[in-house]
């Protein structure tokens, strides 16, 4: 038994904890939990804990059902109020999937974005990750197919105080720090209902597994409001949709190797090609960091989120924004892609991004001039016309890129690739399937 994991066990004996949940997620990024007592937890890190994999989505099939769960010491962290009694204190940590051999599970999504982790580290590279979540507040999730009701008429930076949930962010935020999740900024964003709420930067895999906790303890902290969460991309026709806009940068060492002080906007070689990289990759990687139908109807009709492959210095209707906030501030030389939104399994958007970005630095990809046009305010024929490489507009469009790609197929492995492929194009098929309400007021009377 390792130190971390002495910690752990020291820990739920003096804080007197009575359950630990022990999570993980599935394929498409739903989180899943296992609870353990106390006792249990010291035979959990030394052989695991069985589960049935062909029950979770995408995991084995039934003649390879025996999964193992290995909890990670080095996510342990205290849930804050999952009890009103206060004494029933409960802790969490991810784990590791493996196969009863001591394999890793290629159809963990932990070890998709640890593998690329590791492959970015083997060219001297730490990537950070700092990403903006919005999502929206409403009345009820039970919609019966309608709309849902937001639960203020707020706009960008409103500070509402008469809304439904007035203590809503104050709440989460104490909510997050309390689990060791560091908090930069929270605001209203442009819709109602609709809030963002900022992480501080941290590496890749933590940030993965902040995200799923932010998600978890978000829809709690709504709840205990009376008020319901979503990150449904685009659940409003006529408001902007919910992005997960993420800063990225890549160090060596101590030093950004996204910076250069004798480039006249301190771009680096390296993040140059790095951009690059997510450019050309761009409409391949779309099915994962836009996994949804209902995430195209952002991308398509929603304001500032990205339709072509361009980037900017400070453009907000570019895929990849450069922040200007701090020039000549080595440290916080980042780049933003704005492209994925709030709804990714995080693992692997994160790993899919984090290939693409690495392939420009390997192969030495050119970056193409600036955007300096508002992208989303041009028609089709003049991005073409412009020389702009046009994002998919729908998840059928994406797949059929994404069937395509040698380095998807690569970076996710054979076994999430098939399964997400084929997950993915049987929700397309549910969804064409549909004869939806504007069909029938259009075309009923013909």
């Amino acid at each position: 038994m390792n130190r971390q994991q002495e910690f752990v066990l020291r820990a739920i004996e003096e804080r007197d904890i009575r359950f630990i949940r022990l999570w993980f997620t599935d394929i498409l990024g739903y989180l899943k939990s296992v609870a353990v007592a106390p006792a249990e937890l010291e035979g959990a890190f030394e052989e695991g804990i069985g589960f049935d994999g062909s029950a979770i989505e995408g995991f084995s099939r039934v003649s390879e059902a025996d999964t193992i769960a290995r909890p990670d010491p080095s996510t342990f962290q205290i849930l804050p109020w999952l009890h009103d009694d206060k004494e029933l204190h409960t802790a969490r940590m991810f784990c590791d999937i493996s196969m009863p051999d001591g394999q890793a599970s290629w159809a963990d999504p932990r070890h998709v974005l640890r593998r690329q982790v590791q492959a970015a580290a083997d060219q001297g590279f730490t990537s950070y990750i700092h990403p903006e979540i919005e999502f929206f507040l409403v009345d009820s999730l039970d919609t019966d197919g309608q709309p849902p009701v937001p639960t203020d008429n707020g706009g960008y930076f409103d500070q509402a105080v008469h809304d439904k949930a007035p203590d809503f962010r104050r709440h989460a935020i104490n909510a997050l720090e309390a689990m060791g999740i560091p908090v930069e900024f929270s605001h209203h964003e442009n819709a109602p209902g609709q809030q963002e709420i900022d992480l501080r930067y941290a590496d890749a895999l933590s940030m993965a597994d902040n995200i799923m906790t932010f998600r978890y303890l978000i829809k709690e902290v709504a709840m205990r409001n009376g008020v319901r969460a979503t990150f449904m991309p685009k659940p409003f026709a006529d408001q902007p949709g919910s992005a997960m806009h993420t800063h990225i940068s890549l160090f060596e060492g101590d030093d950004n190797a996204f910076h250069d002080p004798d480039d006249e906007h301190q771009l680096s070689s390296t993040a140059r090609s790095f951009i690059a990289g997510i450019l050309t990759h761009a409409p391949e990687i779309s099915a994962v960091t836009n996994q949804w139908v209902n995430s195209y109807k952002r991308t398509v009709f929603g304001d500032e989120a990205p339709t072509a492959a361009t980037w900017g210095l400070a453009n907000r209707s570019a895929l990849v924004r450069v922040p200007m906030y701090s020039p000549g501030k080595a440290a916080s030389r980042r780049v933003e892609i704005r492209s994925v939104d709030s709804a990714c399994n995080p693992y692997l958007a994160y790993s899919v991004i984090l290939a693409a970005g690495m392939r420009g630095i390997q192969d030495g990809y050119e970056l193409p001039p600036q955007a300096e046009d508002n992208i989303s305010e041009l028609t089709r024929r003049e991005r073409r016309a412009m020389g702009y490489r046009d994002l998919p507009t729908s998840l059928e469009e994406a797949l059929r890129e994404m069937e395509r790609s040698d380095l998807v197929a690569d970076t996710l492995g054979d076994h999430v690739h098939e399964f997400f492929l084929r997950n993915k194009w049987r929700e397309w098929r549910e969804y064409q399937s549909q004869v939806t309400a504007w069909e029938l007021r259009t075309n009923l009377d013909y």
